[in-house]
């Protein structure tokens, strides 16, 4: 007896709760080890299956946008699992293009389901759109599940001895380790239950619409050679499982295949992060360094997750209150200064190497996301806050939380970040981490025949080297906008108020 007559045996077998149910994919691209669909599956006799482009996502967003089409590129991946799982050419998945919280409750009434499931989302826009959908639906005698299944440990599942969220990390991670057991890795069997997936009704099975069906234009995205879907995850998973013992040791190069490159799979769920955080802690126990800190990586994600859950604030302001004191530049200058940062003009080549890469592939090595948001806040002078809205309308990955508790980290108003008068030298950090220039050469390529020292620094080399690498500055390269020097200066002073406050806090 095959897997699936064995499925539907022991489906057969056991009551469900509901006739029929709706699964709401979101941030879970994907059928495998998924949390809302195995609970669907379990509990309804049939499932229909829908993804929706909420327009009031989408809509707003330019229309040539990578993001877009991976997620479309990957549903038409999961369509095909939904196929494949149903064992059937009439299962699949619905796909619309409307408003989210309206048309989800439309099609549940369509379909005349019980209920719909779907999986947590923590972010203050989608906590809203889902307390309406759980309005509309119940206001119809229809049920709304939802599950954890984008991180291992959410809200409020780890706290302190004095029950409180924490806000530094080293503890929070000792407490997620001690918390950490078999059960919290364990997969969701879906395919358990596959027999419970209906086949799409007639004037349904539309298949998933093109790009240019909701408005969208084609981006680089297959040029830049990003896999897209669970199969592009598994892909990813395989290249770096064989070189994760390394991690540890070439993350921090932007010019070596150290990362996993998983980010944007990871936000878009195409892969499990129970799967990943598994991988991580078996290579751990068989004594991989490099597993060991990626693991670490993965519970830096599930602590600003938990941080935008219980402190919300967030999202608009500074996690201390005191930062928000903090008087940013402003006016035309700062915005010509902001102009040039996203640009990659500012004359520093590591920072501008960083901006193009972001701004041609959508992509930013972690390690340059320090490097040129610790540059934007306090060289520059400006709102960490510029910056953040930047990366989430450039970045593949963009995620709210993990996004926000980067920039906070680096302009130091966020939970457990860098001390304010730790200033990132964005000379000393191009030396390190790009020593020979491998990556200014591939991003800056006017500095192409520019060799270290000089390529870190190209205003202090000397004239005949710059002649002979045809750089002229000022003309086909900018000088510095700054002198880092200075504007470390300034931003002593400027986070000067965060030191009275807290001063006069103590003497209070």
């Amino acid at each position: 007896m095959g897997w699936q007559a064995q499925a539907r045996e022991y489906h057969c077998s056991m009551p469900k709760q509901y006739q029929k149910g709706l699964m709401w994919f979101r941030r879970d691209l994907r059928t495998h080890d998924n949390a809302a669909l195995y609970h669907a599956l379990k509990s309804c006799e049939q499932v229909f299956c829908v993804f929706v482009f909420d327009s009031d996502i989408i809509d707003p967003l330019p229309r040539c946008d990578r993001r877009v089409e991976f997620i479309r590129e990957s549903l038409v991946d999961l369509d095909g699992q939904l196929g494949r799982l149903a064992g059937s050419a009439q299962g699949g998945l619905i796909v619309l293009h409307a408003v989210a919280s309206d048309a989800c409750a439309g099609l549940a009434a369509t379909l005349g389901v019980d209920a719909v499931f779907a999986n947590h989302d923590y972010e203050p826009q989608a906590i809203a759109r889902d307390a309406r959908v759980q309005a509309l639906l119940e206001a119809r005698g229809v049920a709304f599940h939802t599950f954890k299944d984008h991180v291992i440990f959410e809200r409020a599942e780890i706290l302190t001895l004095a029950s409180k969220p924490y806000s530094v990390f080293t503890p929070y991670k000792n407490a997620w380790m001690r918390k950490l057991d078999a059960f919290y890795l364990k997969p969701y069997p879906v395919e358990t239950y596959a027999a419970s997936l209906a086949p799409l009704p007639a004037d349904m099975k539309r298949g998933v619409p093109s790009l240019q069906a909701i408005g969208f234009e084609t981006s680089n995205l297959q040029t830049l050679g990003i896999p897209v879907g669970s199969q592009g995850a598994q892909q990813l998973i395989e290249d770096f499982t064989s070189r994760m013992v390394d991690y540890g040791a070439t993350r921090n190069f932007p010019a070596i295949k150290g990362p996993s490159y998983l980010g944007v799979h990871l936000r878009f769920g195409t892969v499990s992060i129970r799967r990943l955080a598994a991988l991580a802690f078996e290579e751990q126990g068989q004594g991989s360094p490099g597993a060991a800190v990626w693991l670490s990586e993965l519970i830096w994600r599930d602590f600003y997750a938990q941080i935008l859950a219980n402190f919300p604030h967030v999202a608009q302001q500074a996690f201390k209150p005191e930062y928000d004191r903090i008087k940013w530049e402003q006016g035309e200058a700062a915005l010509l200064l902001f102009d040039v940062w996203c640009k990659g003009q500012t004359g520093y080549p590591l920072v501008d190497a960083a901006m193009a890469q972001i701004n041609q592939t959508g992509y930013l090595h972690n390690r340059l996301r320090m490097v040129v948001a610790s540059f934007m806040t306090k060289d520059l002078g400006l709102d960490w806050r510029w910056g953040e809205r930047y990366f989430a309308e450039k970045l593949n990955d963009y995620d709210l939380a993990s996004n926000n508790g980067g920039w906070q980290w680096a302009a130091s108003s966020g939970c457990d970040a860098q001390p304010y008068f730790r200033i990132f030298n964005p000379i000393s950090q191009s030396e390190k981490f790009d020593p020979a220039g491998k990556f200014i050469h591939c991003y800056l390529p006017v500095l192409a025949n520019l060799p270290a020292p000089a390529i870190h620094a190209p205003w202090l080399a000397k004239a005949a080297d710059l002649k002979t690498a045809g750089v002229d500055l000022g003309k086909n390269y900018p000088l510095p906008v700054v002198e880092h020097s200075i504007a470390r200066e300034r931003t002593l002073q400027r986070y000067s108020v965060v030191k009275t406050v807290r001063s006069s806090l103590l003497v209070g």
